[in-house]
């Protein structure tokens, strides 16, 4: 996979700055707005920055251990049944905001992880570890158990779809 050039424009700094330009002119025609603006901007941060410092701890503890080797053996295309394995318990262990495992997920595509893998990671996270015991209490233990399982096949399947899809794409 040829590398990705990145463009450098202007177009970041120039919404940045406009942006900016609004929330001034909005602070000399209503404080009021802009004030509680700036609050609600406050909070979303402070609830969004954690989880950002969280994702890119994440990132450089991978970029550090996990180097391409390491992670084709595991989850590239010759881990066999460990790999879906990894993949399945990966993802349902996995906590958080989606969005904050797309960008890890990424590398670990670029350093050699399989694109059924990631599927079976993604699907895999619809089974939610601390919800268990309420879906025990409001189902019971068979249902939770039969869903929890079929969740999981599915999750298999889904990559294997994706493996065979992605396979045509590029053939």
């Amino acid at each position: 996979m040829p590398d990705k050039q990145k463009k450098s424009g202007r177009g970041g700094w120039l919404f940045l700055a406009l942006t900016l330009l609004a929330y001034m002119l909005l602070g000399l025609i209503n404080p009021e707005a802009t004030a509680k603006a700036l609050t609600f901007f406050i909070h979303v941060m402070t609830q969004v920055l954690p989880m950002l410092g969280l994702v890119f701890l994440l990132l450089f503890i991978a970029n550090l251990m996990l180097e391409p080797k390491r992670i084709k053996r595991y989850l590239g295309k010759e881990s066999g049944i460990k790999g879906w394995v990894t993949a399945v318990f990966a993802g349902i262990l996995s906590v958080g905001s989606i969005y904050a495992w797309y960008t890890m997920l990424g590398e670990l595509q670029q350093k050699g992880m399989r694109n059924a893998l990631i599927a079976v990671f993604l699907y895999s996270r619809a089974v939610k570890l601390p919800l268990l015991p309420l879906l025990i209490h409001y189902f019971g233990a068979a249902y939770t158990l039969v869903l929890c399982i079929y969740l999981i096949i599915f999750s298999i399947i889904n990559g294997i779809l994706v493996e065979k899809l992605t396979k045509q794409r590029a053939g």
